[in-house]
């Protein structure tokens, strides 16, 4: 399990920031074991639900092999990224997920993370027919979170 505290605990997030963070973010950097000891980092679309991180993606490629051989990853969101000229700085605010990913293998399953997936890119939309065109071709990646941290800037920490 990845615990790690942060060096300036300052500017830790609340969790309950972090984890609106998490919920309501739109791009996660997706980062997993990658080939010949590289680390492999990708963005991706995703969902939080209920202590879990869905991702869909293709079938075969490098993050399939990457979970495959080492299923612990890390999903990095950035909420608020205003560099500040005068000041020599940037105004951050980004959280950090520790997981295990494993690949979701029933069409049960799969159409319960697309539908949420669906609701947060397509809200107010009957995602039923597209589903039902992609659920053969598609992978479903279901990221169990196991350690979460939110860090923001000092000069946004300092306002909190």
């Amino acid at each position: 399990m990845m615990e790690r505290k942060l060096r300036r605990n300052k500017q830790e997030l609340p969790k309950e920031v972090t984890l609106q963070i998490l919920r309501q973010g739109k791009v996660a950097v997706w980062a997993v074991d990658g080939d010949n000891d590289y680390p492999y980092a990708v963005p991706v679309n995703y969902v939080y639900d209920n202590g879990f991180v869905y991702i869909h993606c293709a079938k075969q490629g490098h993050k399939i092999d990457a979970i495959k051989r080492n299923p612990k990853c890390s999903l990095c969101i950035i909420d608020k990224d205003d560099i500040v000229p005068e000041e020599y700085t940037c105004y951050f605010r980004s959280i950090i997920a520790f997981g295990e990913a494993v690949i979701i293998d029933t069409d049960k399953d799969k159409v319960s993370a697309l539908k949420l997936l669906c609701n947060k890119y397509s809200k107010g939309t009957d995602p039923t027919e597209e589903i039902n065109r992609f659920l053969k071709t598609v992978c479903i990646v279901k990221i169990r979170i196991h350690a979460i941290t939110g860090k923001e800037a000092i000069e946004l920490a300092r306002k909190r």
